[in-house]
C-alpha cells in the first residue's frame, strides 16, 4: 500500500464499523448517521449508491433498497482521525423511514427567547433556510414592527426594487475594492434575495438544486464575450 493510500485508508474499530454521518451535498444538511463496514465502504465506491452494515440486523444493506429512497454518492471525506466517515450525497427522496428529509427532526425544547419559525422541528438547512422560513413566517402572519412584513405588504415592485438597490451596492463595494464592504452589502443582497424568493413561495432547496445541475458543466447560458461557466 502507498504512503497515499495509507494516508486515505479508514480505522475500522474492534468491531470492524466505521461511524458514518450523510450530509446533502447542497445544503449541507445532515441526513443520518450510520455505519459501514469494509464491504460497505468499497461497495458505497464501487456502485455510487450508499451502503450501510446493520448492527441490528448484523448485515450489510443498500439505503432504500425496499422503498427506492436511495443516496447517490457525491463526496467522502475522512475526519482527521480517520475513524468517522462523512459522506456528501444526493438523496432520492426522504431519507428517514418515517418519510421525513432528515432523521433529525426532534427538536428538544429551548429555554431560548427566539421565536420558533420551524414548527416541525426538522433540522435540515443552514442560515438560508431559517431566514427563507423567518420571511415565509412574516408572509403568513404580518408583524406591524416588522421590517419583511413591510415589505411583503402591497406592491412586489417594492421587494424588487430593493433586490436591484442592493445589487447596484456590491458592485459599488467591488468597485471599492473594500473587503468588509462587499461582505456587507452581499449580505444585504442575499438576504432581500430571500425576501423575494418568499414572496413567490420558492424555497431556497429549488436553488440549490438548480445550481447542482450546472455543477462540474461548462457552457451554462454564457454572456456573449464571456467564457463559459466552470
Amino acid at each position: 500500500m502507498s504512503e497515499q493510500s495509507k494516508m486515505t485508508a479508514p480505522k475500522f474499530d474492534a468491531e470492524g464499523l466505521l461511524p458514518c454521518v450523510v450530509q446533502d451535498w447542497l445544503d449541507g444538511s445532515v441526513l443520518m448517521v450510520g455505519f459501514m463496514n469494509q464491504e460497505a465502504w468499497k461497495l458505497t465506491q464501487s456502485t455510487q449508491r450508499v451502503h450501510f452494515w446493520s448492527r441490528s440486523r448484523k448485515q450489510l444493506w443498500k439505503k432504500g433498497e425496499t422503498s427506492g429512497h436511495e443516496l447517490e454518492l457525491k463526496e467522502l471525506f475522512l475526519d482527521c482521525d480517520l475513524d468517522t466517515v462523512l459522506v456528501k450525497a444526493q438523496p432520492i427522496g426522504p431519507t428517514c423511514h418515517t418519510g421525513s428529509r432528515s432523521c433529525f427532526y426532534s427538536r428538544i425544547p429551548s429555554t431560548s427567547a427566539a421565536e420558533t419559525l420551524n414548527p416541525d422541528g426538522t433540522a435540515w438547512g443552514g442560515i438560508t433556510q431559517r431566514l427563507y422560513e423567518m420571511v415565509s413566517h412574516r408572509k403568513a402572519n404580518p408583524s406591524l414592527d416588522s421590517y419583511v412584513s413591510k415589505l411583503l405588504e402591497g406592491n412586489v415592485d417594492r421587494i424588487l426594487k430593493k433586490v436591484v438597490e442592493e445589487a447596484g451596492e456590491v458592485v459599488l463595494a467591488g468597485k471599492n475594492k473594500d473587503r468588509e464592504e462587499i461582505i456587507y452589502e452581499m449580505a444585504d443582497l442575499w438576504f432581500h434575495s430571500l425576501v423575494m424568493l418568499g414572496q413567490y413561495s420558492i424555497p431556497p432547496e429549488e436553488i440549490y438544486q438548480e445550481l447542482g445541475k450546472r455543477y462540474g458543466k461548462t457552457g451554462i447560458r454564457p454572456v456573449e464575450g464571456e467564457a463559459p461557466h466552470g
